[in-house]
């Protein structure tokens, strides 16, 4: 089955996500998509929170792209936290950021496109930012994130089985 969740910052999306394993999974490989940024101790220990909630017998994969694993998929579970520092990556490498929109539609086309070919019998859950529910942001990267991480969520949600959304730690299948 393919999951997606989706949640705002602190929703409990990851620990819903990762809850959403059984317990006696034979293989997990879990997609890190951050990357501690030089000098960020708040961001580094985010991270570190992550690490320390998650089974010791689960594989970490946080040195190839989501796309690449998902392409030649390992056996078992597989768990991609999260879509949007993918993405931030994704847009980072394009130099993207003050780009046209769509520069870095065909990537995500990419992941989309992952998603959708897994094998039959696959257990895929993504975790993914709903950054669309406030302001509009005043900065025109904030923006740009916005509606790519939007666009992006929506398109997997329809390639994958179950959409999940989590507000306050609460999980509200959608579909």
């Amino acid at each position: 089955m393919r999951t997606l969740v989706l949640g705002g910052a602190r929703s409990g999306k990851s620990a819903h996500a990762e809850g959403l394993v059984p317990d006696d999974a034979a293989g997990v490989t879990y997609v890190a998509t951050a990357r501690p940024f030089p000098g960020d101790r708040d961001f580094s220990e985010r991270i570190r929170e992550h690490v320390e909630r998650r089974p010791a017998h689960w594989r970490t994969v946080d040195t190839v792209d989501a796309v690449d694993v998902l392409t030649d998929p390992p056996p078992g579970w597989i768990i991609v936290d999260d879509v949007g520092t993918w993405l931030t990556h994704t847009i980072d490498a394009a130099d993207a950021w003050e780009a046209p929109r769509g520069t870095v539609s065909p990537r995500c086309r990419d992941l989309v496109s992952a998603v959708d070919r897994l094998p039959d019998g696959s257990d895929l859950v993504l975790v993914s930012p709903e950054v669309g529910m406030g302001v509009i942001p005043e900065h025109r990267s904030a923006r740009l994130f916005r509606d790519e991480i939007g666009k992006l969520n929506g398109e997997l949600a329809r390639v994958c089985d179950r959409t999940v959304l989590v507000v306050a730690g609460i999980p509200l299948v959608l579909g």
